[in-house]
């Protein structure tokens, strides 16, 4: 039970304690179809309560679609999955103007016919798979939550968030997104094999007749209350400094002293919005836990998913094989907590 006046007034601790009861029913209702992966699902409600927009990885058959859909059936939302290809259009994902006839008038007028992108979840499946002009689209509509057609602009509607795969075994005919625009997810989220236990499971569930029943868990109206209350909730002033020295430390031309092994492997480090990221994350990690307060523990579970599409390494380290989560270990190890208390 949050018990603590840290967060202020009695309505958001009926909140809060209402977002931790929530957490946990969405969590119930998820483990009906998905085995294991305790680290996504947990990334993924991160992305929901904080209202952001986050990458999948994985090779093909590790139930990225899966996940996504049963999470907008727990939730009762609105779901589209826009497959994407090397052909695919701007339109073909914000919709068009079409001609439409009037039976009773025989006037013929342009009317908007919306596309897969309004719908409050969109999985972007194999983004990397669609030229340029197309992931800008999706990333503009997620970006804004607005799309403009023929200088009219249409609103989508919230809770509205976009999670996109890629396949990261099959580069061949790809178009890998760019820093920048890579920049504008909150997560990478990396979902791997599972241990052979659960393997089995997955093959007896999978293979049975059965399908699971979901039972709404919160509405989209809850999820907007409670992102809300993320952004209400006080972080003190050495966490968020933490978080900060985290992402300087990524620049390999940051000012001050840069540890030789980013001087190294990094050509360029993470931008504010990682720190951002790296603080909403807390707060909501800390709300899903049942606490008011944020503390560094919470910053140091999402620096991986938060910082491995935001560091750019250098060929010294493709040559040596540095991944960008070693980089981040040694970073984790390296930084300072600051001293002074919470």
């Amino acid at each position: 039970m949050i018990n603590s006046a840290v967060l202020g007034s009695d309505e958001d601790l009926e909140l809060a304690e209402k977002l931790k009861q929530g957490h946990e029913r969405i969590l119930v209702e998820l483990r009906k179809a998905i085995i294991g992966q305790e680290t996504v699902v947990e990334q993924l409600l991160l992305s929901l309560f904080v209202g952001g927009n986050s990458l999948i990885l994985g090779a093909p058959g590790l139930a990225k679609t899966l996940l996504v859909h049963s999470l907008a059936q727990v939730l009762n939302l609105k779901f589209n999955r826009i497959q994407f290809t090397p052909d695919l259009m701007p339109s073909d994902i914000t919709g068009t103007d079409i001609i439409q006839e009037d039976p009773a008038t025989g006037r013929r007028q342009m009317v908007f016919s919306p596309g897969p992108i309004f719908a409050n979840i969109v999985l972007a499946d194999e983004i990397n798979r669609t030229p340029p002009k197309t992931q800008a689209a999706l990333l503009e509509a997620m970006q804004e939550h607005r799309v403009t057609i023929q200088g009219r602009t249409y609103t989508l509607e919230e809770p509205f968030f976009v999670f996109a795969t890629q396949n990261p075994i099959e580069l061949e005919g790809t178009y890998p997104l760019p820093e920048a625009q890579l920049d504008r997810f909150m997560f990478e989220i990396i979902i791997d094999h599972l241990p052979e236990e659960q393997e089995l499971e997955v093959i007896r569930a999978t293979t049975s007749p059965s399908k699971p029943v979901f039972e709404r868990a919160v509405s989209g109206e809850d999820i907007i209350a409670f992102q809300r209350l993320v952004r209400r909730v006080p972080v003190p002033d050495p966490v968020m400094r933490y978080a900060l020295a985290l992402v300087r430390t990524t620049r390999p031309n940051a000012e001050g002293p840069v540890p030789p092994f980013i001087k190294n492997w990094v050509a360029y480090g993470a931008s504010v919005r990682a720190a951002q990221f790296l603080t909403l994350g807390a707060k909501a990690r800390a709300l899903m836990a049942g606490r008011p307060y944020v503390d560094f523990d919470d910053v140091k579970a999402l620096v991986h998913p938060v910082l491995r599409h935001r560091i750019l390494t250098n060929f010294h380290a493709e040559s040596e094989r540095v991944t960008t989560d070693q980089i981040i270990d040694q970073l984790v190890a390296v930084v300072p907590i600051p001293r002074s208390g919470m």
